[in-house]
């Protein structure tokens, strides 16, 4: 159903080096670029995370209750995830583990820029 989601970033260069190596972690790789962003995905015409610098060329700022969720194929997959970011300078936001029910499990972590990242495994 997605298509795609952006994430704002002051710091198109620092946010990118970021990115490619946590959505790397997911299978991801660059799939668009221009001068003002950068898209990843894991598969041609699958969805895509965007990091842009905003369009209207004020600071990018993070979203009172906005979060992107990215889909683990595992519970290792979310823990090498939060790992990998949180080594990267992400703020942790909640550790691996399970949620709710069903056998979910998810991190939370905030990038560079302070927008928050979830992955998520789906049990």
């Amino acid at each position: 159903m997605i298509s795609y989601v952006t994430i704002g970033t002051n710091d198109l260069e620092r946010g990118a080096k970021f990115y490619d190596v946590v959505l790397g972690v997911l299978g991801a790789t660059r799939a668009f670029e221009t001068e003002s962003f950068i898209s990843w995905s894991v598969k041609p015409g699958g969805p895509m995370v965007s990091l842009n610098k905003p369009y209207d060329g004020k600071a990018a700022t993070v979203g009172n209750g906005t979060m992107v969720a990215l889909t683990a194929s595992s519970p290792e997959q979310v823990d090498a995830v939060h790992k990998t970011a949180v080594e990267l300078g992400a703020q942790d936001e909640g550790a691996p583990g399970p949620r709710g029910t069903g056998g979910s499990y998810y991190c939370y972590f905030r990038d560079p820029d302070g927008n928050k990242v979830c992955a998520a495994y789906f049990g």
